[in-house]
Order: structure tokens, then C-alpha cells, then sequence
């Protein structure tokens, strides 16, 4: 019997220590506010999110917001989780942001004026820019175009 109860007890231990596990969460689209500008995320295609190591998920309107939020707390990005951009191509989709190919064309204005968007599959990315022009970007590199508030001509 002591041992069933030792057994019960460890196995309710790991399901606690399981269930910790910091995951993304779904956008509540039309619901939830940008974490840095305030305004509510309300475009599928653009949507963005960091949950910290805790678990605790915030939500932005776009990738853009992300990455300024990211760049004036650094401690925010070095402690994630997961940091996760929209693909454009699959709305409601969230891809890994730091592995994520940037398109940056006046043809797609995202919510926040700065161009980006976010697909998964360079394949797709670059089909997109080859149809609408503009330039492809890295994370980093569009953290940096942001930083910079480089916009398309």
C-alpha cells in the first residue's frame, strides 16, 4: 500500500512539473491588445507572440511590435520561451520567428507601417518577392530595418 501511495504520489509530480511546460497560445484575434503599441490584434495574417519562461504568453499586432518590443527588452528575448510571427500564407499559424523569412514590399502594409511580413518556406517567401517585389530579410535583419525604421521606397 505504501508503495502504491509512493507511486501515486511521484506520477502526480510529474504530471504538475509536466504541465508547466511553457506553450504558445492561440491570438484571441479582435480580443487581445499589442503588448507594446496598445492596439488590439485584430489581422490574422499578422499577429505575433512571445511567452516568456514562465508561460506566460503576450500578444502583438504585428511582427514589428515584436521586434521593437524585443530590442528595448533584451532580457524579454533571452528568456523566451518562444518568440513566433505569423505566416502570412496559413493565418492564424504560428511559425518560429527567429527562423521565419521577412518579406518587406509596399504591396503588403502590415498594422504597423513597417512592411513585414512573416512566411515559413523560403520557397514561398521568394515566389512572393518575385511577384511583389521588395526584399527579403532574416530575423535579424528585419529586427534591425525596424530598429532602423527603414521602410520599402
Amino acid at each position: 500500500m505504501k508503495t502504491l501511495l509512493h507511486l501515486l504520489s511521484l506520477a502526480l509530480l510529474l504530471a504538475i512539473i509536466a504541465g508547466c511546460q511553457p506553450e504558445p497560445k492561440p491570438i484571441a484575434y479582435g480580443q487581445a491588445n499589442c503588448a507594446h503599441c496598445n492596439m488590439t490584434v485584430a489581422d490574422s495574417r499578422y499577429g505575433a507572440e512571445l511567452v516568456n519562461d514562465k508561460g506566460k504568453a503576450i500578444f502583438f499586432d504585428s511582427a514589428e511590435c515584436l521586434m521593437t518590443y524585443v530590442k528595448e527588452q533584451p532580457e524579454q528575448a533571452e528568456k523566451a520561451a518562444f518568440l513566433l510571427v505569423t505566416d502570412f500564407t496559413r493565418p492564424n499559424e504560428l511559425i518560429d520567428a527567429r527562423n521565419a523569412h521577412f518579406l518587406q514590399t509596399k504591396e503588403l502594409p502590415s498594422p504597423m507601417g513597417m512592411y513585414m511580413t512573416a512566411v515559413t518556406d523560403k520557397a514561398a517567401a521568394t515566389k512572393m518577392q518575385q511577384e511583389l517585389g521588395g526584399r527579403l530579410l532574416t530575423w535579424n535583419e528585419a529586427v534591425t530595418a525596424v530598429q532602423n525604421n527603414e521602410r520599402p521606397e
